[in-house]
């Protein structure tokens, strides 16, 4: 197994003398290890230096392997100061007039020339309580707080959290589902949370509507059950994480998904526009079998994909895609509401080559299946 160094973290050096100043002192302590004693360190890796780091642990008796976030923390003096500069940043900050392309470096710079402005009044703190002051902040504010390492760790692929006081499960590329150290205390840090993450996502979510599906930036899909309404356990949910980086139809034959004979088959079931259907059970892997087999489709061919999460990432220029949008209404009003059902009605206005339809589960297998009968290229799972 191959061990990744970590690097020193890339800041100041503060030299902080000892004194009779409690908060001095405070500073000077270095926090203590998350990793419970009895337990051996598989791997370490960084998820963004200095501020957090990753221990896959095991327990020598069990066997069980753990994921042991260890993120930089606030002391009580930098806590202070944080909830000030808080109030600070959040009444001078103006919201962009134009789409910012990268939120967390707008804000990393607007923070940074408050935070200089008003570093004196706030009292005397070292640089690295700056850092950490500046990192929380954009942690909370642009990011998806305290599950924002977890979304920075590129071999996690789901993240789950099952209840209020229960530790968040992720599935690790490397060690599949593993429980992890971090678990929300009370319902209302884990239903503000949420709130968060669902207002990111440009949706809304109350106990009259406790139900949401939805695209988190960066295409990352997010379910909800909010509160206790339709769970005992308090709210849940789960996040799938987008890959940036999808994979190809070689990189599934080299971990065994396909055999060359099978990935060559498909190949030119593709060039003679012939229909393919993913089957399998949930997070089996079928949207990324359909998006690498749909990789393979003819340079120039007009692609019409048609989701209610946005998830697949192809590299043709001809590519439209669309997603069904839920109802302004309230109740089953169905308002506005673009379903499935019209995408794949209104595709075939788009004289598509191939049309792909992310998941097949309503009525808009009757369309579909009607298309793909005229000599349509389809795909779907």
């Amino acid at each position: 197994m191959v061990k990744l160094r970590i690097k020193k973290p890339a800041l100041k050096k503060v030299n902080i003398k000892r004194s009779s100043n409690k908060n001095e002192q405070q500073i000077a302590q270095p926090p203590p290890s998350p990793i419970p004693r009895g337990l051996n360190v598989v791997e370490k890796y960084p998820l963004y230096e200095p501020f957090s780091h990753v221990a896959i642990v095991q327990s020598p008796k069990t066997g069980e392997i753990r994921y042991i976030l260890d993120e930089l923390q606030l002391d009580s003096l930098e806590k202070n100061v944080y909830d000030r500069i808080l109030e600070i940043l959040l009444a001078e900050i103006e919201s962009p007039k134009e789409e910012i392309l990268d939120p967390r470096k707008f804000f990393a710079e607007k923070a940074k020339s408050i935070v200089d402005k008003y570093r004196i009044s706030l009292g005397w703190l070292p640089d690295v309580s700056w850092y950490k002051i500046l990192y929380h902040a954009e942690r909370n504010l642009v990011g998806f707080g305290k599950i924002d390492p977890l979304m920075r760790d590129p071999n996690i692929e789901d993240i789950s959290c099952d209840g209020v006081r229960k530790p968040v499960y992720v599935w690790h590329r490397n060690y599949e589902s593993i429980q992890t150290n971090l678990e929300f205390p009370s319902d209302e840090v884990l239903d503000n949370t949420v709130v968060k993450l669902v207002h990111m996502s440009g949706k809304h979510v109350s106990t009259a509507f406790p139900i949401v599906d939805a695209s988190l930036p960066g295409k990352h899909r997010l379910a909800v059950a909010y509160r206790r309404e339709i769970t005992p356990f308090g709210t849940a949910f789960t996040i799938r994480k987008f890959r940036e980086d999808p994979y190809s139809i070689i990189d599934l034959i080299n971990i065994g998904t396909f055999s060359e004979e099978m990935a060559a088959y498909l190949w030119a079931c593709l060039e003679n526009r012939a229909s393919i259907m993913v089957l399998g059970g949930t997070a089996a892997g079928k949207t990324t079998a359909l998006n690498s087999l749909a990789c393979l489709i003819k340079p120039g061919s007009k692609i019409i994909t048609i989701e209610e999460t946005a998830e697949l990432n192809l590299p043709h220029d001809n590519w439209v895609s669309l997603i069904a949008r839920q109802s302004y209404g309230l109740g089953g009003s169905g308002v506005g509401e673009v379903a499935l059902f019209d995408l794949v009605k209104t595709s075939m206005r788009h004289r598509p080559d191939i049309m792909i339809v992310g998941e097949v589960r309503g009525q808009e297998a009757y369309v579909l299946f009607q298309a793909l009968a005229t000599g349509h290229g389809g795909m779907c799972t």
